[in-house]
């Protein structure tokens, strides 16, 4: 190889990553405004549209960490994962067995402030803490102080009255 070559070559190399950090950076932002578009507020009504894996997810936070919840209608108490439960600095309140589509699961129990987008707040809410659980779930503790109604891959979620 030449030394005449070698840059030849370079700028190959560097037209070739400019193009896949574009096309990268292209698709994160495609991905963002998706996920943006997945959650609309008219008015006090919170409009979840049904997203590519078949659920709604809610945006929010659990203390300061934002979180995309997995709205789980089946499911009678939120959820969350053990690694979101240390980050966010919950502690232990005690031990707790539970059934899940994956079978019996140990976790702890604890009390987090949740905030969705959209100003639903659930403060000191009891929480189960699971170590395997994929996703933030929010359950029908929250839910169910809401008026929701569902059509055809949309969600509508009302303050009660």
């Amino acid at each position: 190889m030449s030394h005449q070559e070698l840059p030849h070559s370079f700028k190959l190399l560097t037209i070739w990553l400019l193009v896949g950090l574009v096309v990268f950076l292209g698709f994160k932002a495609w991905e963002r405004e998706r996920a943006a578009s997945r959650f609309q507020l008219a008015g006090q009504t919170v409009v979840l549209t049904r997203a590519d894996d078949g659920h709604f997810h809610w945006p929010g936070r659990v203390g300061d960490i934002e979180v995309d919840f997995l709205v789980d209608t089946g499911a009678t108490a939120t959820a969350l994962p053990q690694s979101l439960a240390e980050r966010a600095g919950l502690k232990p309140l005690g031990a707790v067995r539970t059934q899940t589509a994956a079978g019996t699961v140990q976790g702890f129990v604890a009390k987090a402030d949740l905030s969705l987008d959209g100003g639903v707040r659930a403060d000191r809410l009891t929480v189960t803490v699971l170590p395997t659980l994929g996703a933030p779930l929010l359950g029908m503790d929250v839910l169910g102080r809401l008026h929701f109604t569902q059509k055809p891959g949309e969600l509508r979620i009302e303050p009660q009255p």
